[in-house]
């Protein structure tokens, strides 16, 4: 598994976006800095219509807004939207602003959280409830509008839902994979392992995610997890130490390379469906092998269970969107 990650870092450019997105509106979230922020800048040049800058930070997002209109010349493309993935109340208030829009072509769930500091945030470890619980959330509350969208717009062309995962999914024992009860385990204090707390979240998402592209009623929308490899960004700014900026330093890609995989996974066409997309291309050989195994299955079952116990004591109904 680390033979892939460092090819793919060394070896493997992925290539500069050219896929038109015309007439088209797409949500991106973490969009005021980072991959987020090169993504929605490339989506803008790019002839989309409405580009939804989902921010955490409003007065971030509109310096974001003015640094896309000043670079690619088009103003009134971007729209800033606060977004706050650590409240569900935010989450909420963000898909019934959505369920508004017109149209929703492409949704880059880009915005997650990496820390070794344990903190809760709605009753669950932050981690696990901004890159599992929330990022799922949203996805299920715009899935109606996305829906929506490939029968009255373009059902030529499906809508897509791309959510940001990484290699690292592979990296982790996930011990707490043999609990009764994984997010209770997830959530313990005590036992909770936070060195490796990001590469469990993204596990736990891809399994999460896969199940939910197993129980999909129908096809009308793509569903794709991005790897964007390891790359220059503010993902790791509350992780200190000089291993982390030394590793950066041989090894990352720069913001707006990493930012091409995302654009990659919101222009992909239905071959991507429920796929794993490294460096911009489909690949399930890219999830780990235990993401494909057998106990794997048994482990996304329960996990999506678990899950969708949490989610319909949010917001009653929404796994039915499914």
């Amino acid at each position: 598994m680390y033979g892939r990650f460092l090819y793919n870092q060394l070896f493997v450019t992925v290539p500069v976006p050219s896929t038109s997105f015309a007439d088209q509106t797409v949500i991106i979230t973490g969009a005021n800095v980072g991959l987020g922020l090169e993504a929605a800048r490339h989506i803008t040049s790019l002839g989309a219509a409405k580009v939804i800058l989902a921010v955490r930070n409003l007065a971030a997002g509109r310096e974001a807004q003015q640094s896309i209109e000043a670079s690619t010349g088009r103003s009134g493309v971007c729209e800033v939207w606060e977004l706050d993935l650590a409240s569900y109340a935010s989450v909420l208030d963000f898909g019934r602003r959505a369920a508004e829009l017109p149209r929703l072509d492409a949704v880059v769930e880009n915005a997650a959280l990496a820390t070794q500091k344990y903190e809760r945030a709605e009753g669950h470890e932050r981690t696990i409830t901004v890159n599992v619980i929330s990022t799922v959330l949203l996805g299920l509350l715009l899935l109606p509008k996305l829906r929506e969208t490939t029968q009255k717009h373009h059902p030529g062309q499906k809508p897509r839902l791309s959510v940001v995962v990484s290699e690292v999914h592979a990296w982790t024992p996930f011990p707490e994979q043999r609990s009764d009860r994984i997010f209770e385990a997830l959530d313990d204090e005590a036992h909770a392992r936070m060195h490796e707390r990001y590469p469990t979240s993204k596990l736990v998402v891809i399994l999460a995610l896969r199940e939910m592209v197993r129980q999909l009623r129908d096809d009308a929308v793509v569903i794709n997890m991005i790897n964007p490899g390891f790359c220059h960004s503010q993902l790791t700014r509350e992780v200190s130490g000089i291993g982390i900026k030394a590793f950066k330093m041989a090894l990352a890609r720069s913001t707006e390379e990493g930012s091409r995989t995302l654009v990659a996974g919101a222009a992909a066409g239905p071959e991507s469906h429920g796929q794993y997309m490294d460096c911009g291309v489909a690949d399930s050989a890219g999830f780990s092998s235990f993401v494909r195994s057998d106990d794997g299955k048994k482990v996304q079952e329960h996990i999506w269970r678990e899950l969708s116990e949490i989610l319909e004591e949010i917001q009653p109904g929404v796994t039915s969107n499914l």
